[in-house]
C-alpha cells in the first residue's frame, strides 16, 4: 500500500464503503447568457462527478437558488439586466458559504473590484480560459467550501465543549467553607441566612463568599480584619504582585474567576493561591490532589482578584481578537510563497489544513494591515500584553492588544513563514515574507529585535502591485520639475535620491527611470528586495544569505551591457566604488542614500572613502525628499496656527502672506485630519563651481554657501510652498523635519 493511502482510506474496508455510499456530489450552478458558452462550459467538467445546472440570466438564477442549495456558481459578468458582480452580490445574501466565482472576457474593472472587495467574488477568471486550469480552481474552491465547513462544525463543537468546562468548573470542587458559620458566631449573619447560603452552594454549587458578596449581607473589609485578627491570615495586594505566566497557566481563567482565586506563586512543592475565602479547605484539598502540591492560602478582596483575572488572563483582548480576526467572508486569506525549490509533501500539505490558532492570527494581522494600506506593522511585546501597531501615512497606530501568551506562538509562526531559525531568540534576524492574497501580490521585509519583555517583529510592506507613478504625479513644483525633466536626459553619471527609510526614495527613482523608457537600451535594477515591477527591465534581487549582495550584484551587471542601471542603495565603501565606477564608464546609474540633506550626500560619499575628484566627476544630481500628510480634501478649512509652530519653523515661515489650512477631521479620513500623502523636494545639480568645491574636499559650510548662492530651494523652503498651497499643514511639516531654530 502506497505511505499515503492511510490519508485517503481507512484500514476497516467495510467502513470506506459505507462512505462512498453517502456520497453527495456537490452542486453546481453555471450563468451565462450565451447558450455556446453553458455548453463548452458543461463539457470542462464533464467527467468530473458535480450535478451542473445552468441558467441564462441572473433572475433565472436567483430564482433557482431560492428553491435550490449549491456549493459553487460560476457566472459571466456582462449579461442583460442584472450584471454578474450584482447578482453575485444577491447570490451572497442567499447563501454566504457559497463559492462565487466570475468568468468574463470583458467587464467594468471598477465594477469587478467592487464585488471582489464586497467579498461577492472569490476568484475572478478571463475568458477565454485554460480547461485544465478551470478544473484545478473549481476543484480548489470545493476543497476550501469543505474546509470551511469543517471549521464551522468545529466551532461548535467548541462552544459545546466550553458550555461543558462551565460546568465542570462548578461540579469539580467540593466547597467545605466555613466562612458562613464563623461570620455566624460573631453576630453578623442569622442562622436562617446561613441556612439559605449553605442550600445554594448544595444546589447550584456556588462558592460561600460569592452569596455573602452578592447579596451584600455582609462587608468584605470587615471579613478581611475578622480573618487578619482571629484566623491569622496573611493578606496580599495583587496590584503590586507580577504573575509568571507559567503559573497563571496552573488554573483556567473561567475556575478563577468562578470561585474568586488567583494563582500567585509556585514552586517544586507549593502554590501559593489568593482567595477571597481561604476558610474553604475544600477548595484547597482539591487542587492539592489535582496539581500535586501543597497550596498555600493568602487573603485577597475579591475586586483585586478579578481585576488581576482580568489582566492576566486577558478575556476582553481574546475577544478583541476574535472580533479582529473574524471575516464575513470566510474565503478571505493568504498564501505564503516561499522561495525555494524544494516541494513539500503531499502528506504536508494535506495536514497543514488544519491550522492552529496562531497561523491564523498572524493571517488576520497581515490582512487587515493590507486593508488599512499600512506601510509597516510592528509587533511590540509589552509586560502584560502585545500591541499590533500600524504605519499608516508615516504615522504608528495601535490597533489591537493580544495576551502575552500568545507571543511566542506568533513570533515563530512569523519565523517560519520567513524560514528563520525559531530556536535563536537572543540576536536579531532579517528575513523575507512573499505574501499572496486573492487580491494582491505581496513581499514583506522583516526584522526581530530581542528585548527585555521579548522579541519585537517589524514588517515593511511592498506591494507588487502597486503601478509606477509618472514625474508629473510626484507632486514637484515646476522648477524642480523642469530640472528632473534635464536631469533624466542625461546620457551617463549618478542620480541620488536621499531620505530616510520609507521616504518615497524608490518610486522617485522608478518615475525618473522610466519617463524616457525606450525599448533602444537595456535597464536593469538592483533591489532588496523588488518594490515594483517593470517588465521593461531585468529586476536583480539581493540574497545576502548566499553572498549575493549589492556589489557582487552591479559587477555582474556591468557584463551585462547596461545602458541605464538602478541600484537600491548604496550602503558602504565598496558598493559605492563600483557604482560611480559604473557611472564613469558611460552608464546613467540611479541608486539611493540614506542622509539628511542634499549637501550631505557629498559628506557622506567622503567618508565611505571615495575620493572626492571621483565624486566630482560622476555626480549628476542629488535629489532629497521627506514625505508628508495631505490635508483631508474633503473636510479642509482655513486656520490660524500658533506663533509657537511659527517660531520653531522658522524664519522661512515668518511671511504673513502664506495661507494655511488644516483637516477638521471626517469619515473620509477617520477624524485625522488627513489622507495620503505628499513628497516635498531639495534638489542639488551642482554646477562647475560646486564640483569645483567638491573636488578640492571643501567643507559642509563651504557647500551649503555655495548651494544658497545658486538659488538651491531647500526641503524647508518646498514645504512653505505646499502649506500655502493647501496641501499639508505647518503642524505636519514641524513633525516631519523638525524645529528649524538653532539655539
Amino acid at each position: 500500500m502506497s505511505k499515503y493511502a492511510s490519508l485517503f482510506s481507512d484500514d476497516n474496508q467495510d467502513s470506506s464503503e459505507g462512505e462512498e455510499q453517502d456520497f453527495v456530489p456537490y452542486q453546481m450552478l453555471l450563468v451565462d447568457d450565451e447558450p455556446n458558452v453553458l455548453n463548452a462550459l458543461k463539457r470542462v467538467f464533464r467527467k468530473e462527478s458535480y450535478v451542473i445546472n445552468t441558467a441564462s440570466n441572473a433572475d433565472e438564477a436567483l430564482k433557482y437558488l431560492s428553491n435550490n442549495t449549491c456549493q459553487l456558481v460560476i457566472s459571466d459578468f456582462k449579461m442583460p439586466g442584472m450584471n454578474g458582480a450584482q447578482f453575485l452580490q444577491e447570490a451572497k445574501k442567499l447563501y454566504p458559504q457559497m463559492i462565487r466565482i466570475m468568468l468574463t472576457g470583458q467587464a467594468d474593472t471598477d465594477a469587478v473590484m467592487a464585488a471582489i472587495k464586497d467579498g461577492a467574488v472569490y476568484k475572478f477568471i478571463l475568458k477565454p480560459w485554460n480547461d485544465d486550469d478551470l478544473r484545478v480552481t473549481v476543484a480548489l474552491a470545493f476543497e476550501q467550501y469543505e474546509l470551511v465547513k469543517k471549521n464551522n462544525e468545529l466551532k461548535k463543537q467548541n462552544l459545546n465543549k466550553a458550555k461543558e468546562i462551565s460546568s465542570l468548573v462548578k461540579l469539580n470542587v467540593t466547597n467545605k467553607s466555613q466562612l458562613a458559620i464563623m461570620l455566624n458566631k460573631k453576630g453578623l449573619l442569622t442562622d436562617k441566612q446561613v441556612q439559605e447560603v449553605h442550600k445554594l452552594q448544595q444546589i447550584k454549587k456556588k462558592p460561600i463568599i460569592k452569596s455573602l458578596l452578592d447579596r451584600d449581607w455582609v462587608d468584605e473589609s470587615l471579613v478581611r480584619k475578622i480573618l487578619q485578627k482571629d484566623m491569622l491570615m496573611d493578606e496580599i495586594d495583587l496590584r503590586e504582585a507580577k504573575i509568571d505566566p507559567e503559573v497563571s497557566s496552573l488554573l483556567p481563567a473561567a475556575f478563577c474567576d468562578y470561585h474568586l482565586v488567583m494563582p500567585v506563586a509556585a514552586d517544586d512543592h507549593s502554590l501559593t493561591l489568593a482567595m477571597a475565602d481561604p476558610l474553604d479547605t475544600g477548595l484547597t484539598d482539591d487542587l492539592r490532589f489535582i496539581i500535586g502540591v501543597e497550596v498555600r492560602s493568602v487573603l485577597a478582596s475579591s475586586t483585586s482578584i478579578k481585576d488581576k483575572i482580568h489582566d492576566t488572563y486577558e478575556d476582553a483582548a481574546l475577544e478583541e481578537i476574535e472580533s479582529f480576526m473574524s471575516n464575513s467572508d470566510p474565503f478571505e486569506g493568504i498564501e505564503v510563497v516561499i522561495d525555494d525549490d524544494d516541494e513539500l509533501s503531499l502528506e504536508d500539505l494535506l495536514h497543514s489544513t488544519e491550522e492552529p490558532p496562531a497561523i491564523r492570527l498572524v493571517n488576520a494581522i497581515i490582512l487587515e494591515a493590507i486593508r488599512l494600506k499600512s506601510s509597516d506593522i510592528h509587533i511590540h511585546p509589552k509586560t502584560k500584553h502585545i500591541v499590533i501597531r500600524y504605519r499608516m501615512d508615516g504615522v504608528l497606530h495601535d490597533k489591537i492588544h493580544i495576551p502575552l501568551s500568545m507571543h511566542m506562538a506568533l513570533v515563530s509562526r512569523i519565523k517560519v513563514m520567513a524560514e528563520l531559525d525559531i530556536t535563536e531568540r537572543r540576536r536579531p534576524q532579517d528575513g523575507r515574507i512573499t505574501i499572496k492574497t486573492p487580491m494582491r501580490v505581496v513581499d514583506l521585509r522583516l526584522s526581530t529585535l530581542p528585548t527585555i519583555n521579548g522579541e519585537k517583529i517589524v514588517m515593511r510592506l511592498l506591494d507588487r502591485n502597486a503601478s509606477l507613478q509618472g514625474l508629473d504625479e510626484l507632486g514637484l513644483s515646476v522648477p524642480n520639475l523642469m530640472k528632473i525633466h534635464n536631469l533624466v536626459t542625461r546620457p551617463q553619471g549618478i542620480i541620488l535620491s536621499t531620505g530616510p527609510t520609507g521616504s518615497g526614495k524608490t518610486t522617485t527613482l522608478y518615475a525618473m527611470m522610466q519617463h524616457n523608457l525606450t525599448s533602444e537600451k537595456n535597464y536593469v535594477t538592483i533591489e532588496d528586495p523588488v518594490e515594483y515591477f517593470m517588465d521593461s527591465a531585468s529586476q536583480v534581487m539581493v540574497k545576502e544569505k548566499i553572498g549575493f549582495d549589492f556589489a557582487t550584484a552591479l559587477r555582474s551587471i556591468l557584463r551585462q551591457d547596461p545602458d541605464v542601471i538602478l541600484l537600491g542603495e548604496v550602503r558602504d565603501f565598496e558598493t559605492a566604488e563600483v557604482a560611480f565606477h559604473a557611472a564613469l564608464t558611460g552608464h546613467l546609474v540611479y541608486s539611493t542614500l540614506h542622509t539628511n540633506s542634499a549637501i550631505t550626500t557629498v559628506t557622506r560619499l567622503i567618508d565611505y572613502g571615495l575620493k572626492p575628484h571621483v565624486i566630482a566627476a560622476a555626480l549628476q544630481a542629488v535629489v532629497a525628499q521627506r514625505l508628508v500628510r495631505k490635508i483631508c480634501s474633503h473636510c479642509k478649512e482655513s486656520c490660524t496656527v500658533s506663533q509657537e509652530i511659527l517660531h520653531q519653523l522658522g524664519e522661512v515661515f515668518s511671511s504673513s502672506t502664506i495661507n494655511y489650512y488644516s483637516g477638521k477631521g471626517c469619515t473620509r479620513c477617520n477624524n485625522t485630519g488627513y489622507s495620503g500623502r505628499a513628497a516635498i523636494y531639495e534638489i542639488l545639480i551642482p554646477s562647475f563651481e560646486m564640483l569645483d568645491l567638491i573636488s578640492t574636499n571643501a567643507s559642509f559650510i563651504e557647500l551649503a554657501q555655495q548651494a544658497q548662492k545658486e538659488g538651491m530651494v531647500t526641503l524647508i523652503e518646498d514645504a512653505r510652498d505646499k502649506v500655502d498651497q493647501g496641501i499639508t499643514s505647518a503642524e505636519e511639516v514641524l513633525r516631519v523635519l523638525g524645529s528649524q531654530v538653532i539655539a
